[in-house]
């Protein structure tokens, strides 16, 4: 019975144990290059012992990002630097992955600090935003985005492409789509976003298309013996749960068709108007659910801190991975504490051998 400190194969790939980093935006990075902050930020939490590090939400386009300060994929200076980071990361023993994506219309926004809402029509940081349709997400993003021709979609997936193919040559051995979290791909699936009239929208089939075509323009980019992923929105919490779910579920089952390896199962958060049930592991049953129905491999997050909360996830087998981020970022040794926690007796093989050489000798009473 394997538990969250059994290796984990997927393609020609092995994690040294089931802990993932989940991609954490920064919102550091200039003109999209990761800079000093990202090199020893991502180097530390591969060093605190994860299986797989993922490097946040990088856009494929300069209007794709969500602010300014957002990474970005698009060009080969960008490439340059996340290679040296992916290295940093196997270095340490972990597999590097990255998250590629488009914020559609919750894109040219403030940093969370700095507002977290629309840049201002008068400011110069700020730029136009696109989407399925000309509608607003509403509450602190109000602007209106351009709603998207056969040619804008076009483009957007050439562009998921041509950031595939960097990551691919940088050096990444794991690769996951953005597709939750109301960003562009979710817009398309969301009838909260969607709206229009044509073969990309109305019908699930026509919402599911956007995503269904990207991934396969990715897939015939990316190799084969390195896993590809994808993090999709299933649920809203919006009062169509059930409808939400099933087509999701439909969806991760054309997906596999399709040739998605694993799937993380996260919130859609298309509507402002949502009322999520926050609370320990709170997506667990759902995520259960998508993979015993869907047929891939699978992850979630939210709310999973506690060591014996995360380990009894994997030993029940309700998922394949557990994905943490604000406990690596509270404590990047976090894998440490929790081998401590679960009593194994030498838990610092966990850590790379300049920290195990010392904490192994230390037997605290």
């Amino acid at each position: 019975m394997p538990d969250i400190f059994t290796p984990f194969t997927l393609k020609g790939r092995t994690l040294r144990n089931r802990i993932a980093v989940s991609p954490m935006c920064q919102y550091v990075a200039t003109d999209g290059v990761p800079g000093d902050w990202h090199a020893v930020h991502y180097a530390g939490l591969a060093r605190g012992g994860a299986g797989l590090v993922t490097i946040e939400a990088t856009a494929v386009s300069p209007e794709g990002r969500i602010t300014p300060g957002c990474a970005g994929l698009w060009n080969d200076a960008q490439a340059d630097a996340f290679a040296a980071i992916a290295r940093s990361i196997a270095d340490a023993g972990a597999v590097p992955g990255i998250q590629i994506g488009h914020a559609g219309r919750k894109a040219s926004a403030n940093r969370p600090w700095e507002g977290d809402d629309h840049i201002a029509p008068d400011d110069p940081r700020g730029w136009p935003t696109i989407a399925p349709s000309a509608v607003a997400f509403g509450a602190n993003l109000p602007k209106v985005p351009h709603a998207m021709t056969q040619d804008d979609i076009v483009r957007v997936r050439a562009d998921f492409v041509a950031a595939a193919r960097r990551a691919r040559d940088a050096g990444f051995g794991w690769l996951m789509l953005h597709f939750a979290h109301g960003y562009l791909a979710q817009n398309f699936l969301s009838p909260h976003s969607n709206h229009r009239a044509d073969s990309y929208g109305g019908s699930f089939d026509n919402r599911a298309r956007f995503l269904l075509e990207t991934l396969a323009a990715v897939r015939e980019v990316w190799p084969e013996d390195r896993p590809l992923s994808a993090r999709l929105g299933v649920i809203e919490y919006d009062g169509r749960d059930d409808q939400t779910l099933d087509e999701a579920i439909e969806l991760v089952r054309r997906f596999r068709t399709a040739g998605l390896d694993f799937i993380d199962v996260s919130i859609g958060f298309s509507t402002p108007a949502a009322h999520i049930p926050w609370g320990p592991a709170f997506l667990a049953p759902v995520a259960r659910r998508v993979r015993a129905e869907g047929g891939l491999p699978a992850s979630t997050s939210w709310y999973i801190d506690r060591p014996d909360q995360a380990d009894a996830l994997i030993r029940d087998d309700a998922l394949d991975l557990v994905t943490l981020g604000r406990p690596l970022l509270e404590n990047p040794h976090w894998p440490y504490a929790a081998a401590r926690t679960l009593g194994r007796t030498d838990a610092a093989w966990t850590l790379p051998a300049p920290y195990a050489h010392w904490l192994a000798r230390y037997r605290p009473t």
